[in-house]
């Protein structure tokens, strides 16, 4: 009965929310696009036996599924412990009734495991299961085969969380993850060793054998006996506050911008801010997965001949940071706006920061992106142009249609699945940005060339380059018509 409390008074909370009704349109959209990977999930499900049997000659599709299980639990528990959302509840509150502290640390671990997103994968393994391991075994081999996905999504689950709580999503930890994630990859790849035999003897002996399932179990016992024992150190805060205060807090030396003047001084808040709070962090790191974007496009045949989605790519991978800070480069001030107004800080300042802030941004991505080059000079020369493209035309239309956000964003909140601050303007701003330049340059490719529509593009942004100083003008005059009904919706969120 306690836990049927405790799980009505959660869902209480979050129905009364402020921002539950606000945000509803933004979770309709979400839930259309659920509704639409499902339906690809189910059609992948029933159509994996098909593609796992073309795949090898020797190994039937449930022993080859077997042998990438362990490459799906490492790479669920890397994707899990940068963008899982701790669990969180208000002990205080609890603390002064008569509730064992461990009924309130078991709500808080099985709460996780309740949510639909752990179990999305189902929706191809158990298809899967009905077609194919039932074909090849039994029913009770097909039941066996499920369980063990679904206790292997538990482990993740509680595990990730333990990792989290304990060592933190900071860059040292992402870069840790990230390097032995590389070193698995190398060992495959120059065939040193393979997971695949040893996952496939291990999940083999699970889903064959009867007793099996106890090992998989007794793996997601042992994850949640952990995040039990580190809440037993640290179930008060005071504790936990001690313990934390002993870390390095990441304190970046960015005096140099100081010769800049003011300009200089609010990149290097701005810097700050991305560094240290959760959802800016998050997005440094997604960012490092999706430059490898390339690889999926610039690899494949198919996509050779298709100019407008070759230089999507470019411009996406060229512009990543900028694209995602960028729509929202006010808003990430929503908590100090009020503050931020009453500063002798020029409107014109504040938006040349900015500025030059997201041109920073655009530079690090060329960079990061150069091992590209590799592809070909078509690469070259489509990443040069959506380079200065994006520099010379889609900065500025940035800086004028963030101001149309004004949805606070509290950087304090969890980072992973936080929506908060995304509402249809955020998708109306991204989309004449993204895909108004790929339209154009299919039209020029069409009834001329790629290399007329690269230098049609390049040309619009040496304009606007050139032109900055009025352009940067037209944003300042936006920014003010629209500064009070900014600051009236940062303040809703209060």
């Amino acid at each position: 009965m306690l836990i049927i409390h405790l799980v009505s008074q959660e869902w209480k909370k979050n129905v009364r929310a402020q921002g539950f009704y606000r945000n509803l349109a933004v979770s309709l959209l979400l839930g259309i696009f659920a509704l639409y990977m499902s339906v690809i999930f189910l059609f992948l499900g029933f159509s994996l036996n098909e593609l796992l049997e073309k795949a090898h000659n020797t190994l039937n599709p449930t022993e080859l599924f077997n042998g990438g299980m362990l490459y799906i639990l490492l790479c669920g528990l890397a994707i899990r412990f940068f963008m899982q959302q701790l669990n969180t509840v208000n002990l205080p509150p609890y603390q002064v009734l008569p509730i064992k502290r461990s009924s309130l640390i078991n709500f808080l671990l099985l709460k996780a495991l309740f949510s639909p997103l752990n179990y999305f994968l189902l929706l191809v393994v158990v298809p899967f299961a009905v077609k194919s391991v039932v074909g090849y075994y039994s029913a009770a081999v097909a039941v066996r085969f499920v369980l063990s996905f679904i206790f292997v999504v538990w482990f993740n689950s509680f595990m990730a969380s333990f990792l989290k709580r304990k060592y933190g999503s900071n860059l040292l930890s992402f870069l840790l993850v990230i390097a032995v994630l590389g070193v698995i990859v190398a060992l495959e790849y120059f065939e040193v060793f393979s997971l695949f035999h040893v996952s496939k003897s291990v999940f083999g002996f699970i889903v064959f054998k009867p007793y099996g399932l106890i090992l998989p179990l007794a793996a997601a016992s042992f994850a949640f006996l952990l995040n039990k024992w580190f809440f037993a150190q640290n179930f008060y805060a005071e504790r936990f506050n001690r313990k934390m205060q002993g870390d390095k807090v990441f304190n970046a030396n960015l005096s140099f911008l100081d010769r800049f003047g003011v300009v200089g001084e609010l990149i290097a808040l701005e810097i700050k801010l991305i560094l240290r709070h959760k959802r800016t962090k998050s997005m440094l790191y997604l960012s490092a997965f999706f430059l490898l974007y390339g690889l999926m496009f610039y690899t494949q045949p198919v996509y050779a001949s298709n100019s407008g989605m070759l230089f999507f790519i470019a411009m996406f991978m060229t512009g990543l940071l900028m694209f995602m800070y960028g729509q929202w480069v006010v808003s990430w001030d929503s908590a100090h706006f009020d503050s931020l107004m009453t500063k002798n800080v020029p409107v014109k300042t504040y938006l040349s920061a900015n500025y030059y802030l997201l041109l920073s941004f655009n530079v690090l991505c060329f960079v990061l992106t150069t091992p590209y080059f590799y592809f070909g000079m078509k690469i070259v020369y489509m990443h040069l142009a959506a380079f200065i493209f994006n520099t010379g035309v889609n900065i500025y239309l940035l800086l004028y249609l963030c101001t149309y956000n004004t949805k606070r964003i509290d950087l304090s909140k969890a980072s992973a699945m936080n929506y908060q601050g995304t509402t249809f303007k955020s998708f109306l701003i991204v989309l004449p940005i993204m895909f108004v330049p790929m339209i154009l340059v299919t039209v020029i490719s069409t009834f001329f060339s790629m290399t007329v529509a690269l230098w049609v593009l390049t040309i619009l942004g040496f304009a606007g380059i050139v032109l900055r100083q009025p352009i940067l003008k037209l944003c300042v005059n936006q920014f003010n018509n629209r500064k009070y009904k900014l600051a009236e919706g940062f303040r809703q969120g209060e």
